[in-house]
């Protein structure tokens, strides 16, 4: 357990909740390897990540389904696929060695993810790939929740190389997903712990929680205004790497 928050831990929350929300996302797996260079308990790790992750996505969430961009049958296959699986991703135990190992190759999985090209415009036909997305959605939601992540950071890329769908609904699609893999997980981490880790962990934690919900909404709403969207994704996708490559090496 951490004592009162440093500012730093806060500063750097909120930058990568902006950064994250700005392309879409939550930024789990980011803030679980943060609070780990700061030494909280690694089981406490995931239930910070996702409860910061729901704050994120869930601003996002609501502003693409009013903008009427989700396409909430195919968004909702995904996720009742995945949403299982995270929550047995969230009650399977984990070392901490074994934990800290798929945290840090998660993180430079998506890092190399955010590297790859997105269009805005759909393909006139969806690649064999977008065929399978609903079988890779179970795994991906079982590595989301054993890890404390949502796990749209994963499916949003292979969706956009099946050509799916145009990038503003694989976007909305990845929040969703994001979402309720994240209460599920979060659901399964606490079963695992017990309810009494959810307020030892997000009381250790509320600042960051402020933190991640100023970021998120400022990333959401101006950060693709200052840059073009290529260089946020790409300087988020440089950063993600080169935590998770010291995450891997500190082990």
């Amino acid at each position: 357990m951490i004592g009162a928050v440093p500012l730093t831990l806060a500063l750097a929350f909120l930058v990568t909740a902006l950064l994250y929300a700005s392309v879409g996302f939550g930024g789990g797996s980011t803030y679980a390897a943060l609070l780990a260079w700061y030494g909280l308990d690694y089981r406490l790790l995931p239930i910070v990540a996702l409860a910061c992750n729901i704050v994120v996505v869930a601003g996002s969430t609501v502003r693409f389904a009013r903008a009427g961009v989700t396409p909430w049958r195919s968004a909702l296959v995904l996720t009742a696929l995945a949403a299982p699986a995270a929550l047995m991703g969230g009650l399977t135990p984990i070392d901490e060695a074994s934990f800290l190992v798929l945290l840090g190759a998660s993180l430079i999985l998506t890092g190399v993810a955010m590297f790859l090209p997105t269009s805005e415009a759909r393909a006139e036909q969806p690649t064999r790939l977008a065929k399978f997305a609903p079988f890779l959605a179970g795994p991906v939601g079982y590595l989301a929740g054993l890890v404390g992540i949502g796990g749209g950071i994963f499916l949003a890329p292979l969706l956009h190389l099946g050509r799916w769908n145009n990038a503003r609904a694989i976007a909305a699609t990845a929040s969703v997903f994001i979402l309720v893999n994240s209460f599920f997980g979060l659901l399964g981490q606490l079963l695992k712990q017990g309810p009494a880790a959810l307020g030892g962990a997000v009381g250790a934690a509320l600042p960051l929680l402020i933190a991640v919900a100023v970021g998120g909404q400022v990333g959401s709403l101006l950060a693709v205004r200052i840059l073009p969207v290529r260089w946020v994704r790409w300087l988020t996708a440089l950063l993600v790497v080169v935590v998770g490559v010291r995450l891997l090496v500190s082990l």
